[in-house]
């Protein structure tokens, strides 16, 4: 049995997976998820600062839930994230299209087996060749 204390409250509480809070905690969080995305899609030209006072949540866990592409701002909202790879702006994540295209035609590549070039057989009966006399 794995137990750990929670980060937010600091109970005791059986880790499994994910994140280092507690059930409580978790669902808490997940419900301040549910008022951040209704109040962006009712207000759509809000920002970061906005919706942290207004939903009372921290700006850095509005900025993890649009790493994360659990969020996505509208295209009139002046909230822009840049690509980690090629720096251009994105609405939510942390790579553009084409940078997660180029990713995954890389790793593709990695896996993938090639096969050698096949072996020409050469015709060895004129060929040179050692030949021993009795």
């Amino acid at each position: 049995m794995n137990v750990r204390n929670c980060r937010k409250c600091g109970r005791l509480f059986n880790y499994a997976m994910g994140p280092l809070m507690c059930p409580q905690c978790r669902e808490a969080l997940e419900e301040k998820f549910k008022e951040v995305k209704a109040y962006i899609s009712e207000h759509s030209g809000c920002g970061i600062q906005e919706v942290a006072r207004e939903c009372d949540v921290e700006v850095s866990q509005i900025q993890q839930w649009l790493r994360e592409e659990r969020l996505q701002f509208s295209e009139d909202s002046m909230v822009q994230l840049t690509c980690e790879s090629c720096g251009t702006t994105i609405r939510s994540g942390r790579f553009c299209e084409k940078c997660k295209n180029e990713m995954a035609n890389g790793f593709q590549k990695a896996i993938t087996p090639t096969a050698p070039p096949p072996v020409e057989k050469k015709d060895t009966k004129d060929a040179p060749r050692m030949r021993f006399l009795n």
